[in-house]
């Protein structure tokens, strides 16, 4: 199987890492192994517990500290929905460099907040995220910045797989490893952690029912890509899949699944309720595909990743009220 980064790549990545960021909880909670029920043990990642509430914060960290000097003072130009965009911010509130992020109009109004308070400049142009990504590279081309893509760069994807690192070192008994998908870059990472490591570890995708190119792509073995994203979790809102991540992905998963909004915002609440932290919609993807399979998933130790706690005021809202 052949994938985009080695494991040296994140051994590096956690070197580059580890003098600014906390290594992230991973618990595991009483209440919730009772919800789920069937003899699951579920491990929770608390990657909505990072400084910027997201686990992109390491992409973006990493992705910047790996540049050289000279292309860090030319400045770095991303396209976000919002978690890729503040990690990308915070890299370039520690290391000086200028950082322009690009954000779909109608992006979660905490999360542009968020971005410029990082020191970031908020460009908001286009419909969605993809359209976002075609503004970047106009901006890469227009002012010589460094693109750095969500997925499609190995020192993103290198980030994102110390999450995965971390957890299989802490867990030598995990089996499991259900994973959101937006890009991949959690689910490629863990991949390459667990060969790395010489362990054996079935990672299963998610995504939103709305928002299902990867997932579609995936079963058909070809990209394909879907006319919209249909779905309130944003940060899993995509409609094609990536380069750099999907072969590795139609070779590395051994099951891909949706869930639908409905789903996404009762494990919303679960997750309020029994660890008593909040996740925002595409956090808490990867618990309602866990409650999904719990009956194929008995007896075995289940990691997943609150990969995100993000959520604005008026979608929140909607969910505690059931509204969703």
């Amino acid at each position: 199987m052949s994938l985009p980064i080695s494991f040296e790549d994140i051994l590096a990545a956690r070197d580059r890492l580890s003098p600014h960021l906390e290594r992230s909880p991973l618990r595991s909670y009483a209440l919730l192994d009772a919800a789920v029920g069937h003899g699951v043990k579920v491990l929770v990642k608390h990657e909505n517990l990072q400084p910027t509430g997201a686990f992109k914060v390491r992409n973006g960290l990493n992705a910047v500290l790996a540049l050289d000097e000279a292309s860090r003072g030319r400045g770095v130009v991303a396209a976000s929905t919002g978690n890729h965009g503040q990690g990308i911010a915070f890299a370039g509130q520690k290391t000086g460099a200028p950082v322009t992020i690009c954000v779909p109009f109608g992006n979660n109004p905490d999360k542009n907040a968020a971005i410029r308070g990082f020191g970031a400049t908020l460009i908001e142009e286009g419909g969605d995220y993809a359209d976002a990504v075609i503004v970047a590279d106009r901006i890469r081309r227009e002012e010589g910045r460094t693109l750095l893509h969500s997925t499609d760069n190995a020192m993103v994807i290198a980030g994102a797989a110390t999450i995965g690192l971390e957890i299989l070192e802490e867990a030598p008994g995990v089996d499991t490893l259900v994973v959101a998908i937006g890009g991949g870059s959690q689910a490629v990472g863990a991949i390459t952690a667990a060969r790395g490591l010489g362990r054996s570890l079935a990672v299963i995708g998610v995504q939103a029912a709305g928002a299902s190119a990867a997932h579609d792509s995936w079963h058909a073995k070809r990209r394909l890509t879907t006319e919209r994203a249909a779905t309130f979790a944003d940060g899993v809102a995509t409609r094609m899949t990536y380069e750099f991540t999907f072969d590795a992905l139609v070779n590395g998963l051994s099951d891909f699944v949706t869930v639908t909004d409905a789903e996404i915002a009762d494990a919303m609440r679960l997750a309020l309720r029994t660890t008593h932290t909040l996740v925002e919609p595409a956090g808490a993807v990867g618990l309602a595909a866990v409650r999904r399979l719990a009956s194929s998933l008995a007896g075995r130790s289940v990691a997943i990743v609150f990969s995100g706690g993000n959520v604005d005021e008026a979608t929140l809202r909607r969910v505690v009220t059931r509204e969703i």
